[in-house]
């Protein structure tokens, strides 16, 4: 039987989140930076290297993980331990779940009060059943809201690796990024560090990579905040082709820049991950 929203799982008392290794936030200080392109690009390369990779999206009224990931339309059923994620592949190693399973057609509204929210970002964390993951990448919506405290104070008992930045090259958009540093800090969060997005754009015929807006801008905070920079991402039609569709950027076109980019940052983050523990 199909999962609702706002059902109650009989075996709450199982903590499904023991046996997820790593847990990372994606956030953003404004909408269309490409936070959940991000998401979905650094899912989808720590699967490449083998391992074993979640994606929540809790981003409740703008849910696009689904369509990036290919798997609209699914439903999400229920086990002995909880809801069943939905999988993207067929050796069941990138395992997603996200409001939009639960809506009845794509163009559902989420109208929800902030209580209704937080209810069901809470049963997300507590009633998944992800099984053992190696990493599960949170996909936020922008922004520092109740949404996100809430996501903090039900992940803290767990000690979450921190959190990605994703900003791009404007100084409207740096700006917004260190209201989220802020919060970071008052929460108690880590800061991974910065990933500047859309920084360049890649020609389709000669990957030749040319600046369409201001550049630096991400990497420069990071240096006044003395947090790492993990890297700029360029524009890659290809990659917009990519999300479209549903398919993997970095399998498809793994010689471009922008996918060079992201196994950049995601090989930062599995060191810094391993020099932690030593």
């Amino acid at each position: 039987m199909a999962a609702s929203i706002g059902s109650e799982n009989a075996n709450s008392e199982k903590d499904n989140l023991e046996s997820v290794k790593h847990t990372i936030l994606v956030l953003s200080g404004k909408g269309g930076v490409g936070k959940s392109t991000v998401t979905t690009q650094l899912a989808l390369t720590l699967r490449q290297n083998g391992l074993k990779v979640g994606v929540l999206d809790i981003d409740l009224c703008g849910p696009s993980i689904p369509r990036m990931l290919n798997v609209q339309g699914n439903d999400v059923h229920q086990c002995a331990q909880g809801w069943v994620p939905v999988y993207a592949d067929n050796e069941q190693r990138l395992a997603v779940m996200s409001i939009g399973f639960l809506l009845g057609s794509s163009d559902d509204a989420v109208v929800w009060r902030g209580p209704k929210k937080n209810a069901m970002i809470k049963q997300f964390l507590s009633d998944v059943f992800w099984s053992d993951l190696d990493y599960l990448i949170i996909d936020t919506p922008p922004g520092t809201s109740d949404e996100h405290i809430t996501v903090v104070e039900s992940l803290h008992q767990y000690k979450p690796d921190g959190a990605v930045l994703v900003t791009t090259p404007q100084a409207v958009a740096v700006g917004d990024v260190r209201r989220e540093l802020t919060f970071c800090r008052k929460t108690g969060v880590p800061v991974l560090g910065i990933i500047e997005n859309m920084s360049g754009y890649v020609c389709p015929h000669c990957t030749e990579c040319s600046n369409v807006f201001s550049k630096g801008g991400g990497e420069s905070l990071a240096k006044e905040f003395s947090i790492p920079f993990l890297g700029c991402i360029p524009l890659d039609p290809q990659l917009a082709k990519c999300l479209e569709e549903g398919k993997s950027f970095v399998d498809s076109f793994p010689s471009s820049p922008s996918a060079g980019a992201i196994q950049d940052i995601v090989k930062t983050l599995l060191q810094n991950n391993s020099s932690s523990k030593t």
